[in-house]
């Protein structure tokens, strides 16, 4: 068997293609030269459903990356034939069965590039392959606007909604995800309630309708409220995420800190050094030097380790089961919470009497957590994700970038896409 003839079998070219050439050199690996045969165009024909001749070849010889062979270089060569219909006249440039979406290289490359790109920074994917990243990115667009377009998102009923950190600066996107289907739906930049505008558009270009809704996931952001109200309909219940809550309530416990460091003697100030991290932790997850200096720090009179405790009980109260108890609890936790504000120095516990404000101006839709049990730790995990990846990668060139990734890895998106 021939070289050719080996190549064309390993291709699957079948016969309307034929390997004509194959070259090998140390500095530029295989390469491959390819062309057309006579029965191209019964096929050509058979596909457009009219006559079909050649027309002519386009001017310049076309360049394709093609998997490694023997851990060399793999290139195919082609100058493509143009095909001109019968029937009304059109010319048109055939696609060869080997190319890809992004025109640089083959479906068999692409395939291999996006598995690696599912588990690697697209520079270091780059420099796996000996490809450019820019090439990489287009090629990752190409499949992402293949695919996305043919999500079916007709059965979501659940949304929730936060906002990803895209680059420094403060910009964000807004990040809207399927709850119950574990996957991005749709990401916009950033996060004011003309996000929820654009969202609803895309829902319903992609057989979804607000109607549907009937749970909506989200933080206290005003914009993110607002939207809601607007663009979805009253069936749709709003859910603060507990995550939120919590949050919001641990960086009461560190203001408190910070504050209570410029009030305290020299000994209160020995004690809260290096304490952040023991103060913001759960006992539970404490080292043992932590645990240590957590058993100091709570024989103390300190407002920190009270601001500290106030967000234990807020956790506690999550894992009652009865909304009726629930509600309760939370409202007793505001009052307490209050009470201890007033006894002590109000200006230490100022941060924590904020959180307790908005608790309570937004009461039914934290509440809402005990009926709908719906929470954004989905949204969480993939925030923690694409920190990750972004550390790795030194950031995304673009919030576009940033869009395709999500899309990519994490909108069930059948990819690789097909012409």
């Amino acid at each position: 068997m021939t070289p050719e003839k080996l190549f064309h079998d390993l291709l699957g070219l079948g016969q309307q293609w034929r390997v004509t050439r194959c070259e090998y050199s140390f500095d530029e690996g295989v390469r491959l030269w390819v062309e057309e045969t006579e029965q191209l165009w019964s096929g050509e024909s058979i596909a457009a459903g009219q006559a079909v001749r050649c027309y002519d070849h386009v001017c310049e010889e076309l360049v394709w990356r093609h998997l490694n062979v023997f851990e060399h270089r793999c290139e195919i060569h082609c100058r493509l034939p143009r095909g001109q219909r019968a029937t009304d006249g059109k010319v048109y440039r055939v696609t060869p069965p080997w190319e890809g979406l992004a025109k640089h290289f083959t479906q068999a490359f692409e395939a291999m590039a996006l598995l690696l790109l599912r588990q690697m920074p697209v520079a270091a994917v780059a420099r796996h392959v000996g490809e450019t990243d820019t090439r990489l990115w287009r090629m990752l667009h190409a499949h992402v606007a293949q695919a996305w377009p043919k999500a079916d998102w007709s059965g979501v009923v659940c949304v929730g909604c936060d906002e990803l950190s895209a680059q420094k600066g403060h910009r964000y996107v807004s990040v809207f995800c399927d709850m119950l289907g574990k996957r991005v739906l749709f990401a916009a930049p950033g996060k004011d309630k003309s996000t929820w505008e654009v969202f609803v558009k895309a829902l319903g270009e992609h057989n979804g309708h607000p109607r549907a809704i009937t749970e909506v996931s989200i933080d206290m952001s005003p914009a993110y409220i607002a939207g809601v109200l607007e663009n979805l309909g009253d069936q749709a219940v709003i859910v603060f995420d507990k995550f939120h809550v919590i949050a919001h309530a641990n960086q009461a416990v560190d203001e408190t800190r910070r504050t209570e460091r410029t009030h305290v003697d020299k000994q209160g100030r020995e004690l809260l050094k290096e304490a952040r991290w023991i103060l913001l932790k759960n006992p539970a997850n404490h080292t043992p030097k932590q645990a240590a200096r957590y058993a100091g720090l709570l024989k103390s009179n300190l407002a920190s380790v009270k601001a500290h405790q106030m967000r234990l009980v807020l956790q506690e109260i999550y894992t009652i089961p009865d909304p009726s108890l629930a509600r309760r609890k939370l409202r007793a936790w505001c009052r307490w919470v209050r009470w201890v504000a007033g006894k002590h120095l109000q200006p230490l516990f100022a941060a924590m009497v904020k959180t307790v404000g908005m608790i309570e101006r937004h009461l039914e839709g934290v509440l809402a957590h005990w009926t709908h049990h719906t929470t954004n730790a989905f949204m969480e995990g993939l925030n923690s994700v694409f920190s990750a990846v972004k550390r790795k990668a030194r950031g995304f060139r673009s919030t576009k970038n940033l869009i395709a990734m999500l899309y990519f890895t994490s909108g069930n998106l059948d990819i690789p896409a097909t012409h």
